[in-house]
């Protein structure tokens, strides 16, 4: 795996870049079919994980869903992303993104609003640029990865894009909350923060310095009713896990489970389908065998993905927690 280094390609202006050509053969294709390739989506409404509405999905016609999920196995899972962005991505799961912030004084949660329709096409043609493609190759891959100016919630290419192009923006979003002896995570459009002791003054910092960061890359942070501060007297959620002692679904939820496992056991009706049963259940089971000690001694925080199966970039179980 090679780690994404926007920089390294900066000042070389004179290399020689890469063209549609060597696109095409890259995702073994003649250049006039890649280039023919439909851009159409169909929009689909599922609902969201915990009942709370429905959340819109733009579904990639055949061929160029294909041609995505070549674009994430042969070009985007070479590089990987910040280490402290923790969603779609092997070895991570919202378990090890909560585990960072186990046990800490005060838990800091902001929301990106509309995170994937908000990274832009500038932005994503600026990644490909950096990576040596010319004019014509960038403008296709920008047409091939975006739609309305933005990432397509529900493109297979959208997850691992949404992390390259951030990665600078995570690195001095950790950068500063070391400068204040604080934990750093992002999983999608959640970011979390957390300090060993409640400072009232770093937590402003953090937050000030966040928003004003985010809104230089484009993004909007939800300052009222998603912008959580927990200390440890409080529950304190990461990525709807509790971290106060050790990670865990929270009570309430274990004990809903539990009711509804009874319910069905009893003959009574439920109102969980099979299929979202079956879901809970195994994300209860994820949660225990993740949050054990020895499992973060086999899969590192910083484990790097190692697998191109475009299955490992989960953004259809993604829901804003």
């Amino acid at each position: 795996m090679v780690i994404f280094n926007r920089s390294r390609h900066a000042d070389k202006p004179s290399q020689t870049r890469k063209n549609l050509a060597v696109l095409a053969r890259r995702l073994r294709l003649h250049p006039e079919e890649l280039a023919a390739t439909p851009l159409d989506y169909a929009a689909v409404q599922i609902p969201k994980r915990h009942g709370a509405g429905k959340r819109q999905l733009l579904i990639p016609n055949r061929r160029l869903k294909a041609v995505q999920c070549a674009l994430l196995r042969r070009m985007f899972n070479r590089f990987d992303p910040h280490h402290h962005a923790t969603g779609f991505r092997r070895a991570h799961s919202i378990v090890t993104n909560a585990a960072v912030h186990q046990r800490m004084a005060v838990v800091v949660n902001l929301d990106i609003h509309n995170f994937f329709g908000s990274t832009t096409e500038a932005r994503v043609g600026a990644f490909y640029e950096s990576l040596l493609w010319d004019a014509p190759a960038v403008k296709l891959l920008v047409k091939l990865t975006t739609h309305a100016n933005g990432l397509p919630q529900g493109a297979p290419t959208s997850p691992a894009l949404s992390n390259l192009v951030n990665v600078t923006m995570d690195a001095r979003l950790e950068g500063y909350a070391e400068v204040l002896c604080a934990r750093y995570t992002r999983y999608a459009d959640d970011i979390t923060f957390s300090l060993p002791e409640n400072n009232p003054g770093k937590i402003h910092q953090l937050i000030r310095f966040t928003q004003s960061l985010l809104h230089g890359y484009g993004y909007r942070v939800h300052t009222h009713k998603k912008l959580h501060i927990s200390h440890a007297h409080d529950r304190q959620l990461v990525t709807g896990l509790v971290v106060n002692d050790h990670v865990n679904l929270p009570r309430s939820t274990r004990r809903w489970l539990r009711a509804v496992e009874h319910r069905r056991a009893t003959g009574n009706p439920a109102t969980l389908t099979d299929e979202q049963i079956a879901g809970w259940k195994a994300l209860r089971a994820m949660v225990a065998a993740q949050s054990r000690p020895r499992v973060y001694e086999e899969i590192p925080f910083d484990a790097d993905p190692t697998s191109g199966d475009p299955s490992a970039y989960d953004f259809y179980a993604f829901d804003g927690w």
